[in-house]
């Protein structure tokens, strides 16, 4: 039989994840009252809830926009989700809002590493293989410094692969994974522009 989970410690973690207070009492309870674990477990349950949402349609949604001081840089995205009621959430409009701002202040080049031209591959395969002809290593190892190189590569010019600017433990597909979990639907980067000007 599991302990009695005090309603207090319940209410810290709701206030801290934005999960329901069944799920809270549930993790808790699962965790023995340790509040982080059972943070852990929450964000657990949600990735996994929302891998099986990332199948769902998503057409409803917002244009998030932001403007750099100055309004000299801006950037848009387009971000869906399920329905019209989410899509009028503080929650979502803020997401929308902060992923037009990664889009500025990072300035990635495609959505994800799919939506990259294979002929761009080709040539930062051949780059990195031209670097790397003079090191004198073994072609198995090589290979394995270019797939590396080009993990980090992805990282920086895909805007899921980003690290989140207001939080560089998650990138930007963990950040859209924990809305989807919170917020109860698929919710899906659609398309994004940067503008800047002169460029």
């Amino acid at each position: 039989m599991s302990k009695k989970i005090p309603a207090e410690l319940v209410k810290q973690l709701r206030q801290a994840t934005g999960a329901g207070i069944l799920d809270c009492r549930k993790a808790l309870e699962e965790a023995d009252g340790d509040l982080e674990r059972a943070a852990e477990i929450l964000r657990e349950w949600g990735i996994a809830k929302a891998a099986k949402k990332m199948s769902r349609e998503a057409r409803e949604g917002i244009i998030g926009t932001y403007v750099h001081m100055g309004g000299k840089m801006a950037g848009m995205v387009e971000l869906n989700c399920e329905t019209d009621f989410v899509a009028r959430t503080p929650e979502f409009q803020q997401l929308a809002h902060d992923l037009a701002m990664q889009v500025v202040a990072a300035r990635p080049q495609y959505l994800s590493r799919e939506d990259v031209p294979a002929e761009v591959l080709e040539r930062e395969k051949e780059i990195l293989r031209t670097q790397l002809a003079d090191s004198g290593k073994p072609e198995h190892i090589i290979e394995r410094i270019i797939e590396g190189k080009l993990n980090k590569w992805f990282e920086e010019v895909c805007l899921l692969e980003q690290p989140f600017i207001k939080d560089e433990e998650k990138t930007i597909e963990e950040l859209i994974k924990e809305h989807i979990a919170r917020l109860g639907e698929n919710i899906v980067i659609r398309r994004f522009a940067r503008f800047e000007v002169g460029e």
